[in-house]
């Protein structure tokens, strides 16, 4: 048997199995390392491959202005920019309690929102981890979970001594779902799955309404909840933001994916002018922009890391953008770039590289790590490299994976901001200015990120781009949907009613769009209900 470069090999068994056998191939006490100079040399090979222009990115900010106006165009393309039915901004003045449950793309969160006014808030909240195979079984089975939870945290927060949620006769708890990933709405408690983004792949759930699935799982644990919205993470950030912050006129997501949503005039949007709405109403508008340049691949600046990540994937060919930018993807590129580095014989010369090869086991966290490591010999970087995969590293390597580490994620950050400046320039908010409200652990938790994005806005507009500042979202998804959920319950008895300004309903009453049995329907009323 002769050992790879990597330090493994394999032998077949007289049986017809495949052996595989990883060891050493260098006797010396000091293990070959690639030097300084070579180090650099490659890195500036990666620099030109992960470097973005000004220039290109408004080229990129160009063309994705032309994407997002032709999904508000036309139904069913790539960037779907959906319509969420969550009409005008909420006023700040929006008190109550209510219940909220978020499925993101790593968590499961069940909340309490407590609605203070004043933009103020306060909430209880529980999280559940997902796993793997829940990510991946049937969708049904998926929501079980999500009603399971949901019906711990009941139990644990809102139930009595004798373990009753106190209510009464058909009253019901109201509950905002946050559901992120992209669904077609034509009404605020329904939505069907358009396709599963963040690794999601459960099946027996694309094209089919999410609402009514989880609503059988609330029925089968006999919870008395009532799903009264339905409304995507990113929409949700928005709302709460502004109900912080006026100020705020777009939401962004940067964690496991990636997204943003903003309120849009009906006059802009072609594809609803058949609901006969007022042209100066607005709408949320959830653009589902992870999507952005998918399948063509006509103004992203791929690499071949990149492609390979794209094929490899669970959705080849699909959210283009957000294979670029969002956590799930930023460590599997760098590990994808050692590899090739190990295969070339520059790296990890006669040492076991066999725990680096399987796909995804570099998490984003590490590329954090590196560059926030503040040591001269970069000590964290060692630990990584020695506890996780069992290589040793010299100071030159380390300082190149550092480096490379920052390559990535600056332009992780910089495609990100071509994205808000997007919106901005399509919207006419440079001159005036506008707060955006920035959720998710890339975004929150990765160094210098936000930075990064503020860089790129200004190297896309000049000075102006100071006019634009993000700012972190706390908490956005959970509290937004409790908002929405609760403007909801306006038209209904529900358990603690809130005093709500009429804010956001007076668009949907004055366009006969009511929310009726939990149903979006159009009537022709003109007497307006009461505050309860």
């Amino acid at each position: 048997m002769v050992a790879s470069r990597r330090g493994s090999g394999s032998i077949v068994l007289p049986s017809g199995q495949t052996m595989a056998i990883h060891t050493r191939t260098h006797d010396e006490d000091e293990l070959p390392h690639a030097t300084k100079k070579t180090m650099a040399d490659h890195l500036r090979k990666y620099e030109s491959l992960f470097t973005l222009t000004p220039q290109r990115m408004r080229m990129i900010v160009e063309a994705f202005k032309d994407t997002l106006e032709l999904g508000l165009q036309k139904p069913e393309q790539i960037v779907p920019m959906i319509p969420t039915f969550v009409f005008g901004w909420p006023s700040g003045h929006e008190v109550g309690d209510f219940l909220a449950l978020d499925l993101g793309g790593t968590n499961l969160r069940v909340c309490l929102v407590t609605l203070q006014g004043e933009g103020k808030f306060e909430i209880t909240q529980a999280k559940y981890r997902l796993t793997e195979e829940q990510k991946q079984d049937d969708g049904q089975k998926l929501f079980d979970f999500c009603a399971e939870c949901l019906k711990t945290f009941v139990d644990t927060n809102l139930a009595d001594e004798s373990g009753a949620v106190s209510l009464k006769p058909g009253e019901t708890l109201p509950l905002g779902f946050t559901f992120s990933y992209p669904c077609s709405q034509e009404k605020i408690d329904h939505g069907v799955l358009i396709r599963w983004t963040k690794g999601f792949g459960a099946g027996a759930t694309e094209g089919r309404d999410v609402a009514a699935m989880f609503r059988q799982s609330l029925e089968k644990y006999k919870l008395p909840i009532t799903l009264t919205a339905l409304i995507n993470d990113t929409t949700g950030t928005l709302i709460a933001s502004h109900y912080v912050n006026p100020r705020t006129k777009i939401a962004v997501i940067f964690g496991t994916g990636c997204n943003a949503a903003y309120m849009e005039k009906m006059s802009s949007i072609d594809k609803m002018k058949n609901l006969g709405i007022n042209d100066d109403a607005e709408m949320a508008i959830n653009c589902e922009w992870g999507a952005f340049d998918s399948f063509q691949h006509e103004h992203l600046p791929r690499t071949k890391y990149d492609t390979i990540v794209d094929e490899t994937s669970n959705k080849p060919g699909e959210q283009a953008f957000e294979k670029l930018i969002s956590g799930r993807y930023l460590g599997e590129i760098l590990r994808l770039v050692i590899c090739e580095l190990i295969d070339e014989g520059v790296l990890f010369l006669g040492q076991e590289t066999y725990k680096l090869e399987t796909p995804y086991v570099f998490e984003t966290a590490f590329l954090s790590l590196m560059e926030s490591d503040p040591t001269d010999e970069l000590l964290m970087i060692i630990g990584i490299f020695t506890h996780f995969f069992a290589v040793e590293t010299t100071l030159a390597e380390r300082q190149f994976f550092k480096a490379l580490a920052k390559l990535i994620g600056r332009r992780a950050a910089r495609l990100s901001s071509c994205g808000i400046a997007a919106i901005v320039s399509k919207m006419g908010y440079l001159d005036e200015g506008c707060a955006v409200g920035a959720d998710g652990s890339l975004y929150n938790k990765y160094p210098g990120f936000a930075d990064r994005v503020h860089e790129g806005l200004q190297d896309i507009f000049g000075d102006k781009g100071k006019n634009i500042v993000t700012y972190h979202a706390e908490d956005g998804s959970g509290v937004g949907s409790a908002i929405i959920a609760g403007e909801q319950s306006m038209t209904s008895h529900m358990w603690l009613l809130p005093t709500f300004s009429p804010a956001m309903t007076k668009i949907r009453k004055d366009a006969g769009l009511y929310a009726t049995s939990n149903r979006y329907c159009s009537v022709s009323r003109k007497k307006e209900r009461r505050k309860v």
